[in-house]
């Protein structure tokens, strides 16, 4: 017998979305006539990095879109290599057009930044937004160990296994995979040699040389948009994180005195890939609580 009270199961449709100096390649999850919630990848990751996530928001009646950024994934490429913080910003603004109503911000690493960025010129572009082990402050030790190893093999790789070794040693709390055919949807071929799926300007154009300076990381812009948030936010951190601290996390919430806070334990700087299923219960809490509660209170007139 069918459970009357069981979500119906997540459809999926692959959309593209205008963004002006190029298209970004997205999936939805879900009943389109939902509340929306887009998933932003951090920086050399692609939309696949939150398709279990969407999947289940989805099927909990959330219309759940996971977006390729620019230079990342099936997205284009910047005609003009850039990558800077504007640019990721300006097309979080674009994705929220495109879906015609405001959305929930979910932000990882450089995803959690640009939203950021993006609500500090228009608070009201989103109902809520969720920080993922980012903040306006960061670790420096953190994020040079992911610029190494972003940077680490401009000639990509020979094999499969040879980005698995690879991976395994970047990440070493994880075991590495026993099938390597699923690392594919984070890769691309070329002359029969794996690269990985982002523009190598992507790291050229978000680096400036001559200060030393990561333009993506911009703790007085960044903290400056966090003082004007309005809307209901949660900063997730994982327990393990080398990029951001304890001390860091509580400077955001100085700023942000309304925002939640969630550790989970054991995660580290991917926190959706290390231990997916407590951030999904930490995320859902969050949106059933703070978003989906308040809009139930507004439709009822209350």
């Amino acid at each position: 017998m069918t459970n009357p009270q069981a979500p119906a199961p997540s459809t999926v449709e692959t959309i593209s979305i205008d963004a002006g100096e190029v298209k970004l390649q997205a999936d939805a999850h879900g009943d389109p006539a939902a509340t929306p919630v887009v998933l932003l990848h951090g920086g050399g990751q692609t939309r696949m990095s939150w398709r279990d996530t969407a999947v289940d928001l989805g099927a909990d009646g959330w219309y759940a879109l996971t977006v390729d950024q620019r230079g990342h994934g099936d997205s284009e490429w910047s005609p003009d290599q850039g990558y800077s913080l504007d640019r990721f910003a300006d097309d979080i603004t674009r994705i929220v057009e495109h879906l015609e109503r405001p959305p929930v911000l979910v932000g990882a690493s450089l995803g959690g930044n640009a939203a950021l960025a993006a609500l500090g010129r228009r608070p009201d572009l989103a109902l809520g937004l969720v920080l993922v082990d980012v903040s306006p402050f960061l670790q420096p030790q953190g994020t040079d160990r992911i610029r190494a190893f972003m940077t680490a093999r401009p000639d990509g790789y020979a094999t499969l296994d040879e980005v698995a070794d690879a991976v395994a040693e970047y990440l070493p709390h994880r075991p590495r995979p026993r099938n390597v055919d699923g690392l594919r949807k984070n890769l691309r071929q070329r002359d029969g040699r794996w690269f990985w799926h982002w523009d190598p300007a992507f790291l050229r154009s978000s680096s400036d040389q001559a200060v030393q300076r990561d333009k993506l990381i911009d703790p007085a812009r960044l903290g400056a948009a966090a003082m004007t948030l309005r809307v209901p936010t949660m900063l997730v951190r994982g327990g393990s994180s080398d990029v951001l601290s304890v001390e860091d996390a509580g400077r955001f919430l100085d700023l942000v005195p309304h925002s939640e806070y969630a550790s989970i334990p054991g995660a580290h700087h991917m926190v959706a890939g290390d231990d997916n299923a407590i951030f999904e219960t930490v995320l859902t809490d969050f949106l059933a609580r703070r978003i989906r509660s308040r809009q139930q209170l507004l439709t009822s007139g209350r």
